[in-house]
């Protein structure tokens, strides 16, 4: 039966087409009946998926090809999601390296292949979006070639097939000679071509010797009617639906822990459904329900003598971040205020069914500390909990330094690849070399005809926080912006962070006009008019390095004496309206974000005025 099976996934950058792409495998291999309507970006089933154009989680689907069935699994393209990367690579035998006809290969690219080939897959690389005004096929066909060399494929891997693809047309050719007739519309095609190499190129799956049942789980979904779902590659030997199989997993101290249970029920993937089968063979991707305590990482075998296999391993987390239950004077208004139990089961939850986060107790009863892989990955799990209807706080996030060898203090350092107009290279180069980055690569410019540039700098992961916001403004929204962890390397001195104080709600009510009006002089506002404030919460920023008590539900006073002038209509200027990851940035160690479903508000940690100082210095340190 593996015979008939090819195991890929998909590799490609945020936003190369690789969600288009499947649409049309599924399309053409037949997976809607013609009377049945498909979504575009059908793999993208979380909203902030859609919403970001962003694949964030791993998720399976497979076609029919004559008797062969090919799973597809869908790669998250972004480094921050690494966990969601490393721990699929184990379930296929062949990757489709997806790669923009303009852009080339980019950081994420590189990240997610770099995991491929060192698992030994076979790699068929897909030249997408051909039909790009600026395409340079050529050019990128050479650049994906370097990147190779760079990751030390071996000979074999070198010797990669290429298709050419426009996915939302539906077409592809292996002949790069076609690509212009298919352009100029004198030619019709499809995606056969695609599924011919992946049945030549990529080998059925190797099936383990011995005839016990052996299977690795990968990732976890739920059922509301049969519970948790374990989702992962038999390696080897067959599973029946009420075989009694053991689990080899690990306590939360990471002791071993062995675990019989029966399987309640099998399913295989059919499409974008899963169908329900008797039996699972070796070489599948299935599903296997019956046991609620699984966990991503555990072995699941058929007999007593079955071995564990070695754990999931991923790249250590570079930032932390607190998350508390919500303090303050409005919590309960907007959402579910919850105990820290139930944020503690929240984030042990987001915990298990992501091997890149960990989760370690703060010292307060109250507060959890979350260690990460990125700024976007907190930023995700913060929008998803408050779409859940959960009130919390979070804290300034914080860099994960080491130490080395010699007791010297080491951070993390990012590889960003940036790509933008000309006009705004000047201005992107002196505000990353003020965050201590180091321009390392600079390509383009007036001389290739696009009026665009890629730079690329070597910088502290500190240094990027909240800077995507920031480097959106200067491009003016046409900037595109890639990251890479490379390593840890040695400390590089303190950065320039928000060197301004707040103004800081003195009282309880809500925001007047008049009153906000009064204090448009002393900084920039956050809130508007008719807005509840309270005692504490953090209503602007301040001209200031100090920060500032104002009142901002002053009305204005109202006499039966009448004015000798007539009065001029007077309105607020302007208001700045933070986002999450605005606010993310300007925070300081002193101040806390607020989240609820409905707001994210900014508010001091101490929130009575005559117990927190209003210098710099007294707050920060």
């Amino acid at each position: 039966m593996s015979d008939q099976l090819r195991n890929v996934c998909i590799i490609a950058h945020v936003d190369h087409g690789k969600t288009t792409l499947v649409d049309f495998l599924l399309r053409q291999a037949g997976t809607f009946a013609a009377h049945q309507k498909s979504t575009d970006r059908v793999m993208d089933s979380m909203d902030l998926e859609r919403e970001r154009g962003i694949t964030i989680m791993a998720k399976n689907t497979s076609v029919r090809v004559g008797d062969t069935k090919i799973n597809i699994v869908d790669t998250p393209g972004h480094a921050d999601f690494g966990g969601e990367v490393e721990r699929i690579m184990g379930m296929v035998d062949g990757a489709l390296l997806l790669v923009d006809a303009a852009e080339g290969p980019l950081p994420q690219t590189r990240f997610v292949l770099k995991k491929a080939l060192a698992q030994g897959l076979k790699v068929i690389l897909v030249i997408n979006k051909v039909d790009r005004p600026d395409a340079r096929i050529d050019e990128v066909v050479n650049h994906t070639f370097d990147l190779f060399v760079d990751l030390n494929a071996n000979d074999e891997q070198i010797d990669f097939p290429i298709v050419y693809a426009c996915a939302r047309q539906g077409w592809c050719t292996t002949k790069r000679d076609e690509v212009d007739g298919y352009l100029t519309g004198g030619k019709t095609g499809s995606l056969k071509p695609l599924f011919d190499e992946i049945l030549k190129v990529v080998p059925a799956p190797k099936v383990a010797a011995g005839e016990d049942f052996q299977m690795m789980v990968s990732n976890l979904a739920y059922s509301d009617y049969v519970g948790r779902l374990s989702i992962g590659r038999i390696l080897k030997g067959k599973v029946k639906k009420n075989q009694r199989i053991i689990r080899r997993g690990v306590d939360e101290a990471g002791n071993s822990r062995n675990e019989s249970f029966n399987v309640s029920q099998l399913f295989t993937y059919e499409g974008l459904k899963m169908a329900e089968v008797p039996e699972l063979s070796a070489g599948d991707i299935g599903v296997i329900a019956g046991n609620e305590s699984m966990e991503i990482g555990d072995t699941l075998v058929g007999t007593e003598d079955g071995k564990p296999l070695p754990r999931i391993v991923v790249e250590k987390p570079t930032i932390g971040m607190i998350f508390s239950v919500n303090t303050s004077p409005l919590s309960g208004r907007e959402g579910e205020a919850i105990q820290s139990r139930k944020l503690r089961e929240r984030l042990l939850r987001e915990v298990r069914n992501n091997v890149a986060l960990r989760m370690e107790d703060s010292g307060a009863s109250d507060q959890f500390r979350l260690l990460g892989r990125g700024e976007l990955q907190f930023a995700i799990l913060i929008e998803q909990m408050r779409r859940e209807g959960f009130e919390f706080m979070i804290g300034k996030p914080v860099v994960l330094y080491q130490t080395g060898e010699n007791g010297e203090k080491l951070e993390p350092m990012e590889r960003a690849v940036l790509d933008l107009p000309e006009s705004a290279a000047g201005d992107v180069t002196n505000m990353f070399q003020s965050r201590k980055a180091i321009l390392t690569k600079y390509e383009g410019g007036s001389g290739n005809g696009t009026g665009r540039v890629r730079l690329e700098f070597e910088i502290p992961t500190r240094g990027l926080l909240g800077m995507r916001s920031r480097y959106l403004t200067a491009t003016r929204g046409e900037g595109l912006f890639s990251t890479l962890l490379l390593g840890y390397g040695p400390h590089k001195g303190d950065l320039p962070h928000r060197t301004v104080g707040a103004l800081v709600s003195d009282r309880q009510g809500e925001t007047v006009e008049y009153g906000l009006l009064g204090l448009e002089d002393r900084g920039i506002l956050f809130v508007k008019p008719g807005m509840p404030v309270y005692e504490g919460m953090i209503i602007g920023e301040n001209n200031k390095e100090n920060d500032l008590n104002v009142n901002p539900c002053r009305a204005k006073k109202l006499t039966n004496i009448r004015a000798a002038h007539a009065e001029v209509l007077v309105t607020l200027s302007g208001i700045r309206e933070m986002s999450l990851e605005q606010c993310i940035e300007w925070i300081d160690e002193d101040e806390w974000i607020e989240v609820t479903p409905k707001s994210v508000r900014l508010r001091k940690k101490v929130l009575a005025q005559n117990l927190r100082g209003v210098k710099r210095e007294d707050r920060i340190n």
